[in-house]
């Protein structure tokens, strides 16, 4: 018989019908028949696989395959699936597996990870090699970040690989989420903080979702930020419900301003970053002081007008810290002279009165005047409880 490639029904009969001969023929090892037939069996199999493959069995098929080999009960499963309820309720397809349980399925019985996934959002979670475990899940639970998640805390730390991987990924973070958490910590201001990467990128997530929610329409122009226009900003802080102006005000221009109060170990008073070609500012209202709310805005601000090119880097700041990044100091620096400008800040006596005059001459709060004078005298107790609105009270959250 002339070898040649399978290509149909007709072709695949008469390659049977040959090797049926050759069977009967019994050729010695290394014999012309011998070689005919371990091609052909070859050629065969290759078109067979092709016209007629056979479906992967399903992740249950495969562990009730597994069972029936090592003559294992239901019982024996609960060292990887986690209990007698869960085993009995994964076999009749009543529970997902979680890649907790499908490591350790691989892992005690061999079942090839390919068939225990077969979702390949799934597969490329089960590689990514996070430790998920180590995300603030009662946090996130209690805070309610996951909105379409339905479990409780314990479905959310059996599942939370899926998850979490899910919510970042809905946030623009790509699976790449080893060299996330190491840039969760570039150009953060006061780094010197044992902080806790893992919450901060859940942080940021949260930050992208709220955001998009929020919907900004209008169109963000490049160089719109600049000093003179973030003083204009500022003076919105002369009226009571100065924050809230301000927000919206910022709104109009493209930026999007979102309040959420930082977790655990973040040491976070706010945040900015491009998405979508559009700016993010995030504030904590950690230290919920007035003066504290407009530094950190125009902080961040200040590092929009000096320092981005619409790339997706983010600022993380912690201002109670002091930084070696010259442009956490130029932040700083443009923020403070943006709300009181050096000369002025100096030609004005430190009293009761002079803070009411000073602010009362740049038109912006006095809380802002009076925070001023207490940060360069190193004493928050100055004029006692004068001067120290909540912006919480006045944002309603």
């Amino acid at each position: 018989m002339n070898l040649k490639i399978i290509k149909n029904a007709n072709d695949h009969a008469d390659a049977l019908k040959r090797l049926d001969e050759l069977f009967d023929l019994d050729p010695i090892e290394g014999s012309k028949e011998s070689n005919e037939l371990d091609v052909l069996a070859l050629l065969i199999e290759q078109y067979e696989m092709e016209k007629f493959p056979i479906d992967k069995p399903t992740p249950i098929e495969a562990i009730k395959f597994r069972m029936d080999q090592q003559g294992l009960k239901a019982k024996d499963l609960v060292p990887y699936i986690g209990s007698a309820p869960k085993v009995s309720e994964v076999l009749n397809n009543k529970r997902s597996l979680s890649l907790s349980m499908i490591r350790k399925l691989n892992e005690g019985l061999g079942i090839p990870v390919d068939i225990l996934i077969q979702d390949c959002d799934k597969l490329e979670t089960y590689h990514d090699h996070l430790d998920y475990r180590q995300f603030p899940l009662v946090e996130i639970f209690n805070r309610g970040y996951l909105t379409s998640f339905a479990g409780n805390l314990n479905d959310l730390k059996e599942y939370a690989s899926e998850h979490i991987s899910d919510f970042l990924k809905k946030a623009g973070f790509n699976s790449s989420f080893q060299p996330m958490l190491a840039r969760s910590s570039a150009n953060l201001s006061g780094n010197s903080k044992e902080f806790d990467a893992y919450a901060r990128l859940i942080w940021q997530a949260q930050i992208i979702h709220k955001a998009n929610c929020l919907n900004i329409n209008d169109e963000y122009i490049v160089g719109t930020v600049t000093k003179e226009w973030m003083q204009e900003v500022a003076k919105l802080s002369w009226y009571q419900s100065g924050p809230q102006l301000a927000i919206e005000h910022l709104k109009k221009f493209g930026i999007t301003v979102v309040l959420e109060k930082h977790l655990p170990k973040t040491y976070l008073d706010g945040a900015v970053c491009f998405h979508n070609g559009k700016p993010i500012i995030a504030l904590t209202l950690r230290r919920d002081t007035i003066d504290n709310f407009w530094f950190t805005l125009m902080h961040e601000l200040a590092h929009i007008s000096l320092h981005f090119d619409q790339n997706e880097e983010w600022f993380l700041d912690d201002l109670e810290q002091t930084c070696d990044d010259p442009r956490e100091d130029e932040a700083n620096a443009l923020a403070r002279e943006v709300l009181i400008p050096n000369n002025i800040f100096y030609s004005y006596p430190h009293t009761d009165k002079g803070v009411s005059e000073m602010a009362s001459h740049l038109r912006v709060s006095p809380c802002i005047v009076a925070g001023r004078i207490r940060f360069e005298a190193n004493n928050f107790k100055l004029f006692g409880q004068k001067f120290r609105d909540q912006t919480s009270k006045i944002l309603k959250v």
